[in-house]
This record gives structure tokens, sequence and C-alpha cells, in this order.
């Protein structure tokens, strides 16, 4: 932290901090004054995002200051809260988890974690590393499983750690090549990519190409030498019609500690690209080329992301992904794909869990965990088990009303439950449903470093600021939260329940997140110190991303199986269904990502949502004259798990037969009034169907969704005699 002045004080003070908002993890100047923040700004001097910032870091003073921000803890009364001292919130937490615990079991006790928490070094240390373990129950369920459980799934099953994460080496790439990704919205996402705009640009001044497949024309695509337009859901085929391709082109070149070509071959051999073409609407030329192009590049990267991602066969569809850039040569390639190495490395120090899977499963459907955690599309049928229900939910920093499939589910779910406390600074559409409500400080009142990030970051940084703004008396850091909360619950554990760690993870609850940061960068021994850190306000650099396999990877014989049997097995599936053919007249739902807002938040501050609405649902102008509709109208959109009310946007971007509405609408502040009414646009997650996951990572399907679009709502089919 540099800079002159009281933060507190009249005087004008410069503070540096690091946004903790995505992935990008971008370096900010901050200018204070009054005890207010009057100036956000990129600080040009951070290694990694250069100057960089986008508009959501403006708004980190206006979500300090937001009057929607709980300061305190609210316990409700009745249909009303009333704020509590901490002591007496916790007290109230204590006893009924307690409770429940006593007379139910550890099972009877759900989690829901949000996205924030993987951002924050106290929720790391201390939320999943400490407050999880003391309530050690199975059902534990997060954000991770509707956006990034594919990726984590195909690190762990062809590298052996579910953070071994192979990153396109953007600044020094010939090619890259996204499918389902859009960065110069996202800036990275899987991908830590900072002031990807001027990254892109230095691609193509230095004779690159940057390929995007996509059903959208979305700013990354309309940036891109070249655009190829596929139906939803389908890029799977595409994909492995690519593998297919360069296998038969004989140009296929591995490396030596890569194995499996030859089951790969005949995984992939019915995927021709002319059979694919029908399924996916892209000719077979065009994925023979796009094959031919990416294995001829002196250095080639492929990624994709959340449209890829949350599709029925996106676990099928990142594992093509990856293999596609290790038959290439470009796996652990400057240029192509590297794993980063930061000076806090959970990999190295054993301090993050490989990623095992099956040990458990839900007890609906049977779908399996994987990292201890359950997919949260069957969030609500678990909490509602008609035999064995679940009695209490603990839910930290997260939405699952808003954010889950079958949002309208979760939320009569939650509301059936004996208990709910939640780690959150808002009522939201689930923490209204909550018992009691534990606020933390805000983003800018505690140091910030992004230690899981930085695992997938496109080069090797890492910088510790803040805090920017000081917090009162009657205020606590998120990780204090857990903290008292995890030392609560260890005073009822009995002695025979304890676990063997027991007193170790007694000794880490008491440890301030800084103090096992410094812990963590010793054991990781990459030569940096939190003493260094603090003498470098910019941020450490450790330089580009370097090829470091096989020595790093965490597979039994430091070999890579190309072709894992989940895998395999789930490309047979999908080869059983290349000869389907799609419905013309059918609709299919796609999300929608905003520069300006961060999944189900930051949709409720004017400085991010004043201009054109983006909540509208997006459509081709052809689809729409041939439902009787006009740009402006509201329609109503229905899949096979409900209905919404939507207006509707002529759009140009959009292939026909695709629509589009973004995620993180229809707010409901709990008073009667909704952001929803102020903004517009309803909850996405009323008509994606909870039923629907991918096969292989139990990941909720968002993209690809069959929906129809009418005027008026459809008059249901009358049952049979």
């Amino acid at each position: 932290m540099t800079g002159a002045g009281n933060a507190g004080g009249g005087k004008t003070a410069r503070r540096l901090g690091t946004c903790p908002l995505c992935e990008a993890m971008c370096g900010l100047e901050f200018t204070v004054s009054a005890g207010r923040i009057t100036s956000v700004r990129g600080d040009a001097e951070d290694p990694l995002s250069r100057g960089h910032l986008c508009p959501k870091a403006t708004a980190l003073g206006d979500l300090h200051t937001d009057p929607d921000r709980l300061r305190r803890p609210l316990i409700r009364v009745g249909d009303t809260w009333r704020e509590a001292s901490w002591d007496d919130a916790l007290a109230l937490v204590h006893r009924r988890l307690g409770d429940i615990r006593d007379r139910h079991g550890h099972d009877a006790v759900a989690v829901y974690w949000g996205n924030p928490v993987a951002h924050n070094l106290g929720g790391l240390t201390h939320g999943i590393g400490g407050l999880l373990p003391e309530l050690n129950t199975r059902n534990v369920f997060s954000a991770t499983s509707l956006d990034s459980r594919p990726h984590l799934m195909v690190h762990r099953a062809l590298y052996g750690h579910q953070l071994l994460a192979p990153v396109p080496d953007i600044d020094r790439t010939d090619h890259l090549l996204l499918f389902g990704s859009n960065p110069l919205v996202s800036n990275g996402s899987m991908m830590a990519v900072p002031d990807v705009a001027q990254r892109l640009r230095d691609l193509r001044a230095r004779g690159g190409r940057l390929v995007v497949v996509d059903p959208r024309r979305t700013r990354t695509a309309a940036a891109a030498d070249e655009h190829v337009i596929v139906r939803p859901g389908t890029d799977a085929a595409v994909l492995l019609a690519m593998i297919r391709t360069i296998l038969d082109d004989g140009v296929a070149t591995p490396a030596s500690y890569v194995d499996g070509l030859g089951e790969l071959a005949a995984v992939v051999a019915p995927f021709a690209p002319d059979r694919v073409a029908a399924l996916s609407g892209v000719s077979a030329e065009t994925v023979v080329r796009l094959a031919r192009d990416f294995a001829a590049a002196p250095r080639a990267a492929a990624h994709g992301r959340m449209g890829v991602s949350t599709q029925r066969w996106g676990g099928l569809c990142q594992w093509a992904i990856h293999v596609l850039n290790a038959i290439t040569g470009n796996l652990d390639r400057p240029g192509g794909t590297l794993i980063p190495h930061p000076a806090a490395d959970l990999v190295a120090t054993d301090s993050m869990e490989a990623g095992a899977s099956g040990r458990w499963r839900t007890r609906v459907r049977g779908l399996p965990e994987f990292g201890g955690e359950l997919p949260s599309a069957a969030l609500a049928e678990e909490l509602a088990h008609p035999e064995r229900p679940i009695r209490a939910l603990v839910v930290i920093a997260g939405n699952p009303v808003l954010s889950a499939p079958g949002g309208d589910r979760v939320r009569d779910a939650v509301a059936g439950l004996d208990f709910v406390v939640a780690v959150d600074p808002y009522r939201t559409e689930t923490t209204r449903l909550a018992d009691v409500i534990l606020p933390p400080t805000s983003a800018v009142q505690r140091e910030q470093v992004d230690v899981f990030h930085a695992h997938l970051a496109v080069r090797n940084t890492v910088r510790v600021n803040g805090p920017i703004l000081p917090r009162s008396a009657d205020e606590r850091h998120d990780w204090e939260i857990y903290r008292d909360l995890a030392l609560g619950l260890r005073r009822r554990t009995p002695r025979r329940a304890r676990h063997p760690r027991w007193w170790l993870r007694g000794v880490m609850l008491r440890l301030t997140p800084m103090r096992t940061l410094g812990l963590l960068l010793a054991a990781s021994r990459r030569g940096v110190s939190l003493r260094t850190l603090r003498e470098a306000p910019h941020g450490v650099d450790l330089g580009p991303l370097e090829s470091s396999l096989p020595a790093r990877l965490r597979t039994p014989d430091r070999r890579i199986r190309l072709v894992p049997h989940t895998f395999g097995d789930a490309a047979r599936t999908l080869a059983g269904e290349l000869d389907a053919r799609p419905d013309p007249a059918a609709l299919l739902l796609i999300g929608r990502r905003h520069l300006r807002s961060t999944n189900s938040w930051m949709n409720n501050l004017p400085r991010l949502t004043k201009g054109t609405p983006r909540h509208r649902l997006q459509a081709h102008v052809a689809d729409l004259a041939a439902r009787g509709l006009v740009d402006g109208d509201a329609a109503v959109l229905t899949s096979a798990h409900g209905s919404v009310t939507v207006e509707v946007e002529a759009a140009d971007d959009l292939a026909p037969g695709v629509v589009s509405l973004p995620h993180g609408y229809g707010r409901d502040r709990g008073d009667g009034l909704t952001v929803a009414a102020m903004l517009g646009g309803p909850n996405v997650n009323e008509v994606t169907d909870p039923a629907r996951v991918d096969p292989v990572t139990g990941t909720a399907v968002f993209n690809g969704v069959p929906v129809m679009l009418t005027r008026d709502f459809p008059t249901p089919t009358p049952a049979a005699d």
C-alpha cells in the first residue's frame, strides 16, 4: 500500500489494490479523499494487467457505499429482520446448526458457496479450508458445477491434478482458436488474461491469427480473423472431427510422454467431417481447414469456455480441446499451452486436493461428487429429499436461487428448510430466505491476493495490496466470520468424533490469511516471501510461462493417457447420435455475458446499468417474424422446465434458430420491489432445466436449451386418457 495522507481523514491519498471481481486480477490505483474512493484507474506498472481495467473496477467504490450493502448481522423475526450483535448472531447459528447435527447427523447440513470465495484468500483459507472441514458434510454444492467443473475434471484426468491447467500462451502464440469463449468481455475466464484487446492486437501485429467458433458474433468473434458459426451444443462433434482430420493426415506430433494415439484414432473414427456437418452446421470443408490450419501453425493454442463448458457435452468439449493441443505438439510449448507456475503453488504444496471423483453420489439421481462437491443442478431435489431431507443450509457468497438451474425449485426448497445462515453483504433472492445473515467487510476493506486464479494466468505474477479503506470496529472480515463459525462448531464436537488432525485444524483457523500465505509462499519455493510482496506494491513478476512437463505431471507414471475411459465412453455415445437431424423450426437458447456485470450481481449499480437495456431476449429478425414478433414486443419463452415473460430484441449477430438471454437478471430485493422492475429482465434459470446435465461432469446445461418463443403462454397439451 502506498500513498500520502490518511484514508479516513480529509487529505487525498493514493492506494494500490488488486481487483477481486474476476479472474483477470488487474492491478488498480485508487484515489481516496475524506474516506471515500474518488477515482479508480489501472496500475500501469502491474506486470500482468499493464494498466488495464474494465468498467466493473470503477464501481468498487459504489459497491462499498451501496446503501443496500449490509454492515451488521441480521436475524429474521417472522417476516421482518432485526439487527443483532455479532455475539448474538453467532451464538444463534452455533446453537441451531449444532442441534440439527446432533439430531440428524452432519449430512443434514448442506453448504453452497459462490465464485467470490475463490477470488479471496480468506475465503480459501478459512472458508473452504476452515469452515467446510468443521461442517464435515457430504452435501457441498458450489458455482463450480455451474461453470468450470469440466475444465477441472479434464485437468485431473489428463495431468493428475485439477489445478494443473495448461492455458494459451497468448503473448507468444501465432494461432489462437477459441470455442465458446469471449475474452474481450470476460477478460479470459479459466485463462486469466487482462488487457486482452492489446494482446490480440499484438497477435495480429506479429502475423498471427484469431479464429472464433461460436453461434453468436460476440465482441471477440467480431474482432477475429475468422468467425465460424456452430449450432449450439454440437461443438464436441466439430472438435472430434478436427482431431480425426489431423490423425488421418498423419501430422500428429504428440510429446514422448503422451500415450494412446491408436485408441484415440478408434474413438474419433465415426466423426467424419461430412457426417458432422449436417449436425453442427459447420461444413466439412470448414472443419478440415480449421484442423489443418491449426496443425500447420508454428505455435498454436486452443481454448474453450462457458459456451462449450455448459452444454450437454461440455466435458467432452474440454477434453477434445486439450487433446487437440496435445496431438499437434502445442501442449507445453511456448506459444502453445503452458501450465502456470505461481508463487503460491496450491499443487506443489498439496494445499488443494487433486480432485477425486465418485466417492459418493446424490441420493435422487446418483450424480457423482468431484473434489468433495456434488453438482448444483441437484441442489433443489437433494434439499427436499422425501425420505432424508436436508435440514439446514450454509450459504457462502452465493445466490443459487438466481444462479442454479430451476431457480424456482431451489427457492421453494430453501424456503422449506429448518434453518439457513448466509455469509453475504446483501439480501439476495437466496439470503432473504435465511434466518441469519452475516455480512463481511467490502472488497476494498481487506488485503487482496488471488492465489487460486494465479494457476490460470497467462504470466507468472503475484501481488498483495490493501486495504484501501479502513473498517469500523463493528465490521468483520469474511475470514473472521468463517473462523468464528468453525470454532463454535468445534466446541460442540465430542472428542470421539474429532478428526485425527483436529489440533492442526485448530492452529490453522487461528492464523490470519496473510500468515497462511507466508507459509504457502515458503513451501512453494519460488523465491517470494510475504516481505518481498510488501516491498513490491505493484507486484512481483516471475516471468512468462515456461515448459515444465512431464516433471510436474501428477499422474502415477508422469505420463498423459489421451483417452481416459470416461471421455472415451462419452465420445462413443455421441457417435451414436451423429445422424440425428435437428428440427429446423426449433430454437436453442444460449447465454450472454456483459462487461458491466459479474454473474448474478452488480446489476443494481447505476454506474454499470445505465445505457441500453441488456436484459432482453435477442433473436434473429427472421425468427421473430416467423412468430409474429417485432423488436420490443413482450413474448413468452418456454422450455421443458418452465416459462418466463421476456422483451425481445432483433439481433443480427445471432445465427437463425438461436436465441440469447443473459444470466443474472430478475433480482428480487425482498421488499416488494424488484431490480427487474427497475431494470427489466427475467431470471433465465426459470427455464433452464435442472434435469439436463453433462453426463460426464454433472455440469448444468445452460447453452443449447430447446425453447419455444410465443406471443402468449402456450396452451397445455391435454393429458391422455
